[in-house]
């Protein structure tokens, strides 16, 4: 299967294809006498699962040495549940924050309702004067 049947059937550029194969996680493919790229059926379901690590917060480099591992004959099993729950840890902190700044910016725009009820039509309010 060529590169541009690989990238089509997984919804992704070519050049997203030769990234994968460039950083390792995707096997280097076999080229033909004209240098085109020849890839096995199981590349797709490997880019597949790439795409779903790479969606939950994975990376490239971890998925490289993750999939080295595998290769070596070493479960990467506990150090793939590791990184997951330490992306979990930083998706929970991400949360928390978001949630702080929604609060702040709530109370703001209560602050800014409150002066703008008292404030004419035509008159400056100087809201962002109140971020200081």
């Amino acid at each position: 299967m060529k590169i541009g049947e690989v990238a089509r059937e997984c919804g992704v550029s070519v050049d997203t294809i030769r990234h994968y194969e460039a950083k390792g996680v995707i096997g280097a493919a076999p080229r033909d006498g004209s240098g085109y790229r020849h890839y096995a059926d199981d590349v797709i379901e490997r880019v597949r699962l790439v795409r779903r690590a790479l969606k939950l917060g994975f990376t490239l480099d971890e998925l490289c040495r993750i999939f080295r591992r595998r290769a070596e004959g070493k479960p990467p099993c506990r150090e793939v549940r590791a990184l997951a729950g330490r992306k979990l840890h930083d998706v929970d902190a991400r949360i928390a924050e978001l949630i702080a700044l929604r609060d702040s910016l709530a109370s703001t725009i209560e602050t800014w309702d409150q002066r703008l009820s008292v404030t004419a039509e035509d008159e400056a309010a100087h809201l962002l004067e109140d971020l200081r």
